[in-house]
């Protein structure tokens, strides 16, 4: 038999070519054949097969039997699978295992831990692999000559390395040479895939039509040398002599062309015009190079064209685009694909990997709690509480109610994270303390060392338990992940090795990263695909975005330290061989399209950013030849005419919100700005507590409060003479500090700052004491009506202190951690109505009223009077008679508020401030 090759010009006329020689190749004198069934055709994708079957359908007309249309892959999987073929990811454990055993390869790679070796091997792995392909056609013809051979070849490569890069890299390349030969064997996929190819040659009783537009690469001409001395080979790719090119595209790049010293003898012509529609669109930004490709795609449409391509050479801009089509309910069809690991699916797999890792940090429990794929079909005990309660039963079966709840307390509690802490503060809520001990007792399980197994295993239990597998299960993206995570070691493997769950998830983690998502493709109209996804295909229009010098050529990624001159004399790709196979690329891209479009950005950063120099390069030919030059082309925007609303100060009126209860924080806020009021009280819109690892001025506050009430109860339980009070309050005080500061060590700040103001409070105690006032309570919760015209209002609050003095009058006492300066301030300023609230809120009538400083001034501190108290809570009650009665009228709440009311409001984005 025999192996024939054809090279056919890029053009579009290369699938009518293709069948013209398959006809000529498979009829062989008999004209009138019709059947070709008994031929078999391997094409690089499926998607060929339709571009052939239609070129043989044009050619022959009528009725035809086509032969089999098979990828490599697709023929190879007819064959029964050959045993003992290692999965991927086992293979790189088991060369991980043993890596990191040596010491001396983290320090060599700079690993801190034994993690930092997975990626190690799996980049030792992919050198291998390229070495596998390169090197096993010969090794498997040659045998042990063969052998040392390459041996041979190996050490050649290396000596065009400079000495001092030897010296340097001899371990290293030790390493790659030794890892190789280990790998050669019969668990290698790529050995076990050569091995059934040559298999399926030797076996084969069909001819065979082999069509590439790239030579075959040397373990596929091993197959089809072996498949020729049985049967007929007929191969077809695309032709790159100088003959067979456009020679504007030969003058402007020699370098693709074959046997590029022929180009050196053509001279310039005269009107050498291109074989396609090329324009150039120059943008301006990220965003306009996206506007301007998505309106060319709608223009296309709306003109007829329904085969589009967007050629992904910047997956940034490429990736707007396709959300702008979207928006305009325009469907791509992505090829590109990409990483599994960024889809939600995945995130919550990370999600959960968080949790275990940072046991509990409540920041990671509430991010998986909030995943659509957690508790999405949670276990019965989760969704039944046991009680009767219908709110509870809601808020159970409610998983937003649920994760609500257990945010709030979490915040409310300020725990950061640590299991017996975050189940601790969800004592008050036994529904939601039983879903977070749930996920504790999963989490538990993930310790230790595992073989993969056994990871699977467990793993796979927790999804299950967590209602995370039913939710995986029901989207495209989790069955990927699911299928995976069972693929990493399949059932019946023999690997023992034991790994630790940082070496598990980093395993997970690689794999994710490294495998493709493509979600199902129904509408094919436009297709967004990588630049060597389009070789042999045609479309009516072509985008290509990121034609700019950092997107084209694509810029090499450099694996360790196989340099050009290594990889030339192994025979793997060099970067100048991968550039050049791209430079074809662009010519197929152009040969093989009516109209294309470049597009990139010209302005990066504030600096020009040129086009791609190969355009620059075909430019350049196109103006020495006195051709045209490309065209700038332009989508016209269609301009909308927009009605302009002067943004006005919002000021709503909601009578059937007006408030039935009200604080003396909630008055105060309505004085600073009615619209905070109606935003916070009146909608409830209180933002969510943070989350902090410092104290903050709040829970210093706290703390003092419990302080001094507890000193106080003491000295009016059991009286102590002056100088022995400064011991007891040091003693309170460092009982509970000592408790705050064995969680946080932060607190250990505020607790140096409260013992300087201790002696300078007892003396002013004392004095406040010697002055006739005695301390009856603190910290009393009070409830009052006020009636208004239509309705009562609840005033509620809680009083720091109450005094009384020998002749029965009763003092309200605040605390507050400011100096006596900003207290004096406060009360001036005639903005906060807080004390004289509190007199309104008694259940006794006040005489007087005080704000208590914990801040020391000159080693002091004091208490600060309200004037005309009596007055005061007079004219309080009136107004807010007055303002709460007209919220029920229906008055505007205006967003009135002074700079210093709107710089720390958590509403201004609801008022939007400063766009009115």
């Amino acid at each position: 038999m025999s192996l024939k090759s054809i090279f056919i010009a890029p053009s579009a006329n290369f699938w009518p070519a293709t069948a013209s020689a398959m006809l000529a190749s498979c009829r062989a004198g008999d004209e009138g054949m019709r059947d070709f069934s008994h031929w078999r055709v391997i094409l690089p994708t499926f998607a060929h097969a339709q571009l052939l079957k239609a070129a043989l359908s044009a050619q022959l007309g009528g009725t035809f039997l086509p032969p089999q249309f098979f990828t490599l892959s697709g023929l190879l999987m007819t064959m029964p699978p050959l045993p003992n073929v290692l999965p991927a990811s086992e293979r790189l454990m088991r060369l991980y295992a043993e890596l990191r055993q040596h010491g001396w390869l983290k320090k060599l790679f700079t690993a801190r831990r034994n993690t930092d070796l997975l990626p190690l091997a799996q980049t030792l792995l992919a050198l291998s692999d390229e070495l596998t392909q390169a090197m096993l056609p010969s090794l498997h013809d040659g045998g042990d000559a063969e052998d040392s051979a390459a041996e041979q070849r190996w050490q050649q490569a290396l000596e065009q390395l400079s000495p001092d890069a030897r010296k340097l890299l001899s371990d290293e390349t030790q390493l790659v040479w030794s890892i190789w030969k280990s790998q050669l064997d019969a668990d290698d996929a790529i050995a076990a895939r050569f091995s059934q190819m040559l298999q399926l040659a030797e076996s084969s009783a069909q001819p065979l039509i082999w069509i590439s537009s790239v030579a075959p690469e040397p373990l596929e001409q091993a197959f089809l040398d072996t498949y020729a001395r049985r049967q007929q080979v007929l191969t077809i790719t695309l032709d790159w002599r100088v003959h067979a090119l456009l020679p504007v595209y030969a003058l402007a790049w020699p370098e693709m062309v074959e046997a590029a010293d022929a180009v050196e003898q053509m001279a310039p012509a005269a009107d050498q015009a291109l074989s396609t529609e090329l324009a150039l669109c120059a943008s301006q930004s990220v965003e306009d190079e996206a506007v301007q490709g998505a309106q060319m795609v709608i223009d296309w449409l709306q003109a007829g064209k329904t085969s589009l391509a967007i050629v992904a050479q910047d997956r940034v801009v490429a990736r707007r685009i396709r959300a702008l089509l979207e928006r305009a309910q325009i469907h791509v069809a992505d090829e590109t694909g990409w990483k599994l690991s960024t889809t939600r699916a995945a995130s919550a797999i990370s999600a959960w990997f968080d949790v275990i890792t940072a046991r509990g940090e409540t920041t990671a429990l509430l991010d998986l709690l909030k995943s659509p794929f957690v508790l999405k079909a949670a276990p019965s005990d989760l969704l039944h509480s046991g009680q009767d309660g219908q709110d509870e039963q809601d808020s159970i079966t409610n998983k937003s109610a649920l994760v609500m709840k257990i945010e709030l307390l979490l915040r409310r509690a300020n725990v950061l994270g640590e299991w017996r802490a975050v189940t601790s503060a969800l004592s008050a809520a036994p529904a939601e303390q039983k879903t977070v001990a749930l996920l504790a007792q999963q989490a538990g399980l993930f310790s230790g060392r595992k073989n993969l197994r056994d990871w699977i295993a467990t793993t796979a239990a927790a999804l299950d338990a967590l209602g995370m597998s039913a939710a995986l299960s029901a989207d495209s993206a989790g069955q990927q992940i699911l299928q995976l995570l069972q693929n990493i070691a399949p059932p019946g493997n023999d690997f023992s090795a034991l790994f630790s769950f940082p070496e598990w998830r980093a395993l997970v983690n690689l794999q994710l990263d490294d495998t493709s998502f493509i979600s199902a493709i129904n509408d094919r109209r436009v297709v967004m695909l990588p630049l060597n996804g389009a070789r042999l295909r045609s479309f009516d229009a072509v985008l290509m975005v990121g034609a700019d010098a950092d997107h084209l050529p694509s810029q090499p990624q450099e694996t360790l330290f196989f340099a050009n001159t290594v990889r030339r004399e192994l025979g793997l790709a060099t970067r100048e061989s991968r550039q050049r196979q791209q430079l074809r690329d662009v010519a197929e891209l152009l040969a093989l399209n009516p109209l294309v479009v470049l597009s990139w950005q010209a302005h990066k950063d504030g600096e020009p950013n040129p086009v791609s120099p190969w355009i620059e390069r075909l430019q350049l030919t196109l103006a020495r030849t006195g051709a045209p030059s490309l065209p700038e082309l332009r989508a016209k925007i269609a301009v909308q005419a927009l009605q302009p609303t002067p943004s006005r100060m919002p000021a709503p009126a909601a009578a059937q919100l007006t408030p039935a209860r009200l604080t003396a924080s909630a008055y105060n806020s309505f004085i600073a700005c009615p619209y905070q009021f109606f935003a916070r009280r009146m909608l409830g819109l209180a933002s969510l507590d943070e989350l902090s690892d410092l104290p903050e001025k709040r829970d210093y506050g706290g703390w003092l409060h419990e302080i001094l009430e507890t000193y106080h109860e003491s000295l009016r339980d059991q009286p102590l003479p002056p100088q022995e009070r400064e011991a007891l309050l040091a003693a309170i005080s460092k009982k509970l500090f000592d408790a705050v500061i064995s969680k946080n060590a932060a607190a250990l700040g505020y607790y140096a700052r409260w013992q300087k103001v201790i002696a300078p409070y007892v003396a002013w105690a004392n004095q406040h004491e010697a002055e006739g006032w005695r301390f009856v309570f603190g910290e009393q919760a009070y409830e009052k009506l006020l009636p208004l015209a239509d309705r009562d209002l609840i005033l509620h609050g809680r009083i720091d202190r109450i005094d009384e003095n020998d002749a029965g009058e009763r003092a309200v006492l605040d605390y507050k951690t400011n100096n006596l300066l900003a207290l004096n301030k406060k009360l001036k300023d005639h903005e906060d109505h807080q004390l004289a609230f509190y007199g309104l809120l008694s259940d006794r009538p006040v005489a007087s009223a005080h704000y208590v400083a914990l801040e020391t001034t000159k080693d002091k501190v004091g208490d600060v009077s309200a004037p005309d108290y009596d007055q005061a809570q007079g004219a309080l009650a009136a107004q807010i008679k007055i303002n709460v009665e007209a919220i029920a009228g229906g008055v505007g709440l205006p967003a009135n508020g002074v700079a210093a009311v709107c710089q720390y409001c958590d509403v201004r984005g609801l008022c939007r401030k400063g766009a009115w």
